[in-house]
């Protein structure tokens, strides 16, 4: 009986089981703030042999902080290592099963829309009817298929020629759901919003999206296990997934793990994954046209630049990126006060590697790269309710407008 239980929790935790929905019930989340090298040590340890905890964050470094998953047999022994590292630590979540039940109530048979989050199908259906509705405006390519045979989908709106290029990814993570809600919310504000400095946006550049990069890790969060990070490829006989925000090239491998049971496993080589392979591709047909590569991710309220790196240097054009930056962050505060930070990823987050942000600018160099790491930085992490949809959405059009106005002062986007 023993062995049968832990070798669910070994299951669980590589991603083998499906059909039957994963439960969190009374799992709590703490914050850990890793203060020195024992501390950081100890956690790199309880990640690579997790035995039911689940890290939301990856310990990389000292002086950041881990929100950590905690089965309920497992209270005492995180409250007794706690104590034993003398580690600073905060309950955020005391029931994530109950989170997540409010995020996701039964699905209701409404009209497509941004008061619940959608699925995969859905999103995709929607997006068919847009492009048949608007035919001269939007257009739609299959870039390739996952490793599940699902379609990976990017979409081009374009009102007229010779506008310069924005690109912009949601769900390489395949729990950040908020990603693929605001991006879908932002194609339709782009269609039929009429105000002014929403109109300047959709109709003065041209916009590629890629809606859901990881459709089955999107898929299997939504069938399976809620806090699914990576995608379905089997690398091992236990261990699922690659983390596709560390599969790409440029200093693979120089802040990610060689682990293939972790959440931040880089995959066995660079661009190892399908759907790293058929992005790279798409992508490298479209690389002279765009100016800003833009990532939507979440959570924690971040605006990341390259680079992440170990080591990693500052970009060419550092100064110009924090100013178009820091009006970014100005405009995500216009509407509902919300706080965002900004600086490179290795600065402000934590070193990691292999991302697009960092492939696009020193690889491809496309000069701007960011990221957008979304609400919130509270109680709710990845599990973000959904009457926020909207208020993420219309924050993160302000900021575009804010940011997209600096960076054109400062001579980009000037290209025809």
């Amino acid at each position: 009986m023993v062995f049968k239980s832990a070798f669910l929790l070994l299951c669980l935790a590589a991603g083998m089981l499906q059909g039957e929905q994963v439960r969190y019930d009374n799992y709590r989340v703490y914050e850990v703030a890793i203060a020195n090298r024992q501390q950081l040590e100890a956690f790199q340890h309880l990640e690579r042999y997790p035995d039911g905890y689940l890290f939301w964050e990856s310990p990389v470094q000292t002086n950041m902080k881990v929100n950590i998953v905690v089965p309920p047999h497992k209270f005492a022994e995180f409250e007794e290592l706690s104590g034993h590292l003398e580690v600073a630590s905060r309950l955020r979540v005391p029931n994530l099963q109950q989170l997540i039940d409010e995020e996701s109530p039964k699905k209701s048979r409404r009209a497509f829309g941004w008061e619940e989050y959608q699925t995969l199908e859905d999103i995709y259906t929607w997006i068919d009817e847009q492009v048949a509705q608007y035919p001269n405006i939007l257009s739609v390519e299959t870039i390739g298929r996952s490793y599940e045979n699902r379609e990976v989908k990017a979409v081009k709106m374009s009102y007229k020629s010779g506008n310069p290029g924005v690109f912009i990814e949601a769900n390489i993570h395949a729990r950040e759901w908020i990603t693929s809600a605001t991006v879908t919310w932002l194609i339709n504000e782009f269609l039929t919003s009429t105000d002014p400095s929403v109109r300047d946006l959709a109709e003065n550049y041209d916009w590629y999206i890629l809606p859901v990069v990881n459709p089955d890790g999107f898929h299997y969060s939504k069938e399976t296990n809620r806090l699914w990070r990576k995608n379905r490829y089997p690398h091992s006989v236990l261990c699922y997934g690659v983390d596709m925000n560390r599969n790409f090239p440029g200093h693979w491998m120089g802040g990610a793990s060689p682990v293939a049971c972790n959440d931040i496993f880089a995959g066995p080589e660079p661009a190892s994954e399908i759907e790293t392979k058929n992005t790279i591709a798409y992508y490298e047909t479209i690389v002279d046209r765009i100016e800003l590569h833009l990532q939507f991710h979440s959570y924690g309220q971040y605006i990341l630049l390259p680079y992440g790196y170990q080591g990693a240097d500052y970009p060419d054009n550092y100064s110009d990126q924090m100013e178009i930056a820091k009006a970014a962050a100005d405009g995500f505060a216009t509407r509902y006060n919300t706080r965002y930070t900004y600086g490179t990823i290795a600065d402000v987050l934590y070193v990691d590697s292999g991302s697009t942000t960092d492939w696009s600018h020193g690889y491809h160099k496309t000069p701007l790269s960011m990221c957008f790491e979304f609400r919130d930085n509270g109680p709710y992490g990845f599990v973000l309710p959904p009457d926020q949809i909207i208020p993420n959405a219309e924050e993160t059009l302000d900021a575009m407008i804010a940011m997209l106005a600096k960076a054109k002062t400062m001579g980009y986007f000037n290209r025809t």
